[in-house]
């Protein structure tokens, strides 16, 4: 990024190798599936693709091996249009995630971090200037949380919009997320924050209808400190919450899901886009859901996501 604003996603380059099954193997079993099916990812890759695909102004911060996986990612991140000047060779092979797809289009995902586990704070440092002349910073968290932190720290220093998609989930501390706008998390990670923060029973939250849990859930999440939050819902959409409003659910169109791989890269990819654009965190999320929904009906993660023509006007 060599002018102010656009994206700088901080994150992790993978391969994926993917393996149909019929059916995901118990312990000790073993079960045969189709050819494998190599094809770049890594949620700070697959972000940077997502966002850029829709015409946002991309940079990725990340690491990968001097091998055939790493020139494969990068070829990947230039024919997308993402800027990879801060994509660095290291002497740990590049990352890889082991999935397999079932027909229903869930998948079981194992990753080898390889290179992504080098992404440091000097890197980061490395880059301070174009973090703090990004209009939003993102973070993956498949690279080591101490870059993470220090990016953070750097955009909010700079008054630099900071947006985080909490997968995995990790203990970024009560600075970080007071910085996030906004969180990203889906149901599961949702109550993984909100169990680890607010131990107990469960009380009132575990009741209601869904979309009333989405909201209340949504709305707890603002209590742990950041500035805004989005949990996204898997088909029924996402629902996003702001400070002095009441959440919103934003609903996702009907398809046919053949691949959920890189879905949730696909919304945040596409929420950063637009927030980037000067759109509102409710418009951005609408944008964002429907990308998702289109990414989940075709294979693959990078090569699913949608460009802008296909989403109709934003």
């Amino acid at each position: 990024m060599d002018e102010r604003g656009g994206v700088l996603v901080v994150g992790s380059a993978n391969a994926d190798l993917v393996v149909t099954v019929d059916r995901r193997p118990g312990p000790g079993e073993t079960v045969l599936g189709s050819d494998t099916t190599v094809a770049p990812g890594g949620k700070g890759a697959n972000l940077a693709v997502a966002a850029a695909r829709l015409g946002g102004r991309v940079s990725l911060l990340a690491a990968v091996g001097t091998d055939q996986h790493g020139d494969l990612l990068r070829a990947s991140l230039r024919d997308a249009g993402v800027g990879t000047d801060l994509v660095r060779d290291d002497e740990r092979p590049t990352g890889v995630a082991y999935i397999t797809v079932t027909a229903d289009g869930e998948n079981s995902i194992v990753v080898a971090p390889g290179a992504n586990s080098s992404v440091s704070e000097a890197d980061v440092d490395a880059a301070s200037h174009r973090i703090a002349t990004a209009t939003v910073l993102t973070c993956s968290l498949e690279v080591p949380l101490p870059a993470v932190r220090r990016a953070v720290r750097v955009a909010t220093e700079a008054g630099v919009r900071v947006v985080v998609n909490l997968s995995p989930v990790a203990d970024l501390g009560g600075e970080v997320l007071g910085a996030l706008d906004p969180l990203i998390v889906n149901e599961h990670e949702a109550s993984h924050l909100l169990a680890a923060a607010l131990p107990g029973p469960p009380g009132a939250e575990a009741t209601g209808p869904p979309s009333v849990r989405a909201r209340r859930t949504a709305r707890d999440l603002l209590a742990l400190g950041p500035r805004s939050a989005v949990v996204t819902l898997g088909p029924a959409g996402a629902v996003v919450a702001e400070r002095d409003a009441e959440p919103i659910m934003v609903p996702a169109p009907p398809v046919r899901a053949v691949d959920s791989t890189g879905a949730g890269d696909a919304f945040a990819g596409a929420l950063v886009a637009r927030l980037a654009a000067g759109a509102s965190l409710i418009d951005a999320a609408r944008t964002a859901v429907r990308a998702a929904a289109l990414s989940v009906t075709r294979p693959g993660a990078q090569p699913s996501f949608a460009r802008s023509a296909e989403l109709g006007p934003t």
